[in-house]
C-alpha cells in the first residue's frame, strides 16, 4: 500500500501553482469582493433600523413589518459572513476541495437568503405605495412617505448585495467545478453485454 500523498500533499489539496486563483493579486481582489457586500449590508441595515416615522396617523417602524425585520436580520447575517469569508480568503494557504465546497455551498445559500429578503421587502414596499383594494389595504406611503423612501433605499442596497453575492457564487462555482473532468458517459447496455461475455 503506497502513500497517496505526493510531495507531502494531501490528495484533497488543489495544486495552487496551477490554479489561476492562487496568485496574491487575485486573492486580494477576492478578499475585497467579499468585503464589499459587508459594507453595503451594514449600510442597508442601518438605513432600515433607523427607519421609523410618527405623524398624526400614528407611529410606524420597520419592526412593525415582518419583511423588514427579515431584511435587517438577513443583512446582518450576510455582513458577518462576508467578514468571515474575507478573512479566510485573505489567509494564504492551500486551497482544498472541502474548502472549495464550503465556499460554494455557503455562497449559494447566502445569495438566496439575501435575494428572498429583498424580494419580500419589495412586495411590502409595492403594497405600501400602491395599496390593494381587493383586501382593503390602502396605500401607506401617502402618510408615511419618509419611511417608504428609507425602506426603498435599503431594499435597493440589498439588491446590490444580491448582485455581489451572485458574482461570488460564480467565482466559487468556477473555482470548484473547474477542478474536475466532465463526467464519463455511461451506457448500461454496453455494460450488460460486456458482463455477459465473461
Amino acid at each position: 500500500m503506497g502513500d497517496k500523498r505526493e510531495n507531502g500533499r494531501s490528495p484533497m489539496e488543489i495544486d495552487i501553482e496551477e490554479d489561476a486563483f492562487g496568485s496574491t493579486s487575485v486573492r486580494t481582489i477576492e478578499t475585497l469582493l467579499r468585503l464589499l457586500p459587508m459594507s453595503i449590508c451594514i449600510a442597508a441595515l442601518i438605513v432600515m433600523i433607523k427607519n421609523s416615522q410618527t405623524n398624526d396617523y400614528g407611529s410606524l417602524s420597520y419592526s412593525d413589518l415582518g419583511a423588514f425585520r427579515y431584511l435587517v436580520h438577513a443583512n446582518g447575517i450576510c455582513a458577518g459572513y462576508s467578514l468571515l469569508t474575507a478573512i479566510v480568503a485573505a489567509v494564504p494557504r492551500p486551497s482544498t476541495v472541502p474548502r472549495a465546497w464550503t465556499f460554494f455551498i455557503l455562497d449559494q445559500v447566502l445569495t438566496y437568503i439575501i435575494l428572498a429578503a429583498g424580494a419580500t421587502s419589495t412586495e411590502v414596499i409595492y403594497l405600501a405605495y400602491k395599496g390593494d383594494d381587493s383586501v382593503t389595504w390602502s396605500q401607506a406611503c401617502g402618510s408615511f412617505g419618509g419611511l417608504c423612501r428609507k425602506a426603498t433605499a435599503s431594499v435597493a442596497l440589498t439588491f446590490i448585495v444580491t448582485l455581489c453575492y451572485a458574482c461570488l457564487s460564480f467565482i466559487s462555482s468556477y473555482r470548484l467545478f473547474s477542478k474536475y473532468d466532465p463526467p464519463v458517459s455511461y451506457n448500461p447496455k454496453q455494460t450488460e453485454i460486456t458482463g455477459s461475455q465473461s
